[in-house]
């Protein structure tokens, strides 16, 4: 590197280490927010030294502030007569390269932190999927858990009464997440539908099949996860056949990521909930496990109840001191700290594949990457979701319905060209092998070029 490489570097440095602390004082306590935008702000200095007009259009300026940033109150009625008030938020991040897209989380952690966070994220990871969608994310401090379908019904929609005035198919489509699953889609829709008095199939996605929605919609994150990192382990000529897994979590995005690892040869000995892990062994029944969380709403602990040979302990953060080959923390952000990086470390893993938002702490991506531990980003590895979520506007735009086929086809396709767009990008500025810097830099670069060419807005 010649010594104006090195002093563009510097200022690279600089411009970044000064927007960050201007992003934390202009956010206080937001630290999920805070954490998203550091991990990527250090990966991109090599794209901002190599393209300062990036910094001489303010592109990262603009881009840790949302575009809008909306919260509402929603006021609901339980079976007991009684009002019950919660908050809701939406946050529209980046429109450059299409409408704002993105989950809605309905969970008692859910703050603004938290959805700027994941706003943040979808960014990139909207970029990477190479569909014209932009960034947004919402939700409300509303737990689904302990309450009827009727109590869940009536917040949808008071909380659609609220959000429908800022959402549209071609503004902003916002999706399932944590807590929102084809139940609180359908009770979202149908109040959106009445209060538009239209027919609008592409205002939200992961709607059942039956009135618009995607085949291989509810599979694609955990199917994505696993094909993304199926193709990093091939590069190395390592494989899932015969690998031993761990999968935190058992909901949506587990169970796929489980099924997937399974039908590609893989054993499944531990997944999780909130109440604690199982081990199994011989390998997890993914039969058991979608009867207890998709059918019965039961907790995994009852698994052992039907598997007397399986164990379960009380503490969920423990599940990453199980040896196995291959880790995918699919679960929520920050489960695996820098502690449970150290073990499974030690105990020999070679891969590690992010199915959750950010579910690894900033100390643990580093020790896993300083350790040649292949490292999957959730940007990139989890992008199955949302990708699918664009095929299913696609298919509302065109009213029709593509078979589970065409659909898995096209997504498998999506995350080998999410994997190759990493890798080139990582080895272009400098950082080879590095799939997170990668991943990071392919997402900005598009979504920086079109700021760019649009004009300070």
């Amino acid at each position: 590197m010649t010594q104006v490489d090195k002093e563009q570097v510097q200022v690279a440095k600089d411009y970044v280490e000064k927007l960050f602390n201007k992003v934390v004082e202009k956010n206080p306590g937001e630290e999920e927010f805070h954490q998203a935008v550091k991990e990527v702000l250090d990966s991109l200095v090599p794209a901002i030294a190599k393209n300062p007009t990036y910094m001489k259009q303010a592109i990262l300026d603009r881009m840790v502030e949302p575009e809008r940033l909306l919260t509402f109150r929603v006021p609901w009625v339980d079976d007991k007569g009684n009002i019950q008030v919660n908050r809701g938020f939406r946050v529209q991040f980046n429109s450059a390269i299409g409408p704002y897209k993105g989950g809605l989380r309905f969970h008692p952690s859910v703050n603004a932190s938290i959805i700027k966070f994941l706003g943040f994220e979808q960014m990139f990871k909207n970029s990477l999927t190479g569909q014209p969608i932009g960034a947004g994310k919402g939700g409300s401090d509303f737990d689904p858990k302990g309450k009827s379908d009727l109590e869940i019904m009536r917040f949808c929609q008071s909380f659609m009464t609220e959000l429908s005035r800022h959402i549209g198919p071609n503004t902003d489509v916002p999706a399932g997440d944590i807590g929102v699953g084809a139940r609180e889609i359908g009770y979202l829709f149908g109040q959106y539908k009445k209060l538009r008095g239209a027919y609008e199939a592409g205002v939200l996605t992961g709607k059942a099949v039956g009135y618009g929605g995607s085949l291989g919609r509810k599979e694609a994150t955990g199917y994505g996860t696993v094909y993304f990192v199926d193709e990093m382990l091939k590069a190395q000529g390592l494989s899932f056949n015969g690998s031993t897994v761990v999968v935190s979590g058992s909901g949506n995005v587990s169970i796929y990521a489980m099924e997937k690892a399974m039908e590609l040869g893989a054993k499944v000995v531990a997944c999780s909930d909130s109440s604690g892990y199982i081990h199994d062994p011989n390998g997890i029944n993914l039969d058991t496990v979608k009867q207890l969380k998709e059918v019965e709403s039961k907790r995994i602990y009852e698994y052992v109840d039907i598997h007397p040979e399986a164990t379960f302990v009380d503490e969920f953060s423990k599940i990453w001191s199980i040896p196995c080959d291959i880790a995918l923390p699919c679960a929520t952000q920050n489960e695996l700290n820098k502690e449970a990086a150290d073990t499974l470390i030690a105990n020999g893993v070679k891969a590690v594949g992010e199915g959750a938002n950010m579910p690894s702490t900033y100390d643990a991506v580093n020790a896993f990457l300083a350790n040649n531990v292949l490292f999957a980003p959730a940007k990139a590895a989890n992008a199955g979701g949302v990708a699918v979520s664009a095929l299913e506007m696609a298919q509302n735009s065109q009213r029709l319905s593509w078979t589970v086929e065409e659909v898995d086809g096209k997504l498998k396709e999506i995350m080998k060209d999410i994997y190759q767009a990493s890798v080139q990008a990582s080895e272009e500025y400098g950082t080879p092998g590095n799939l997170v810097a990668g991943a990071n830099i392919a997402g900005f670069t598009k979504v920086a070029d079109a700021m760019v060419a649009q004009g300070v807005i």
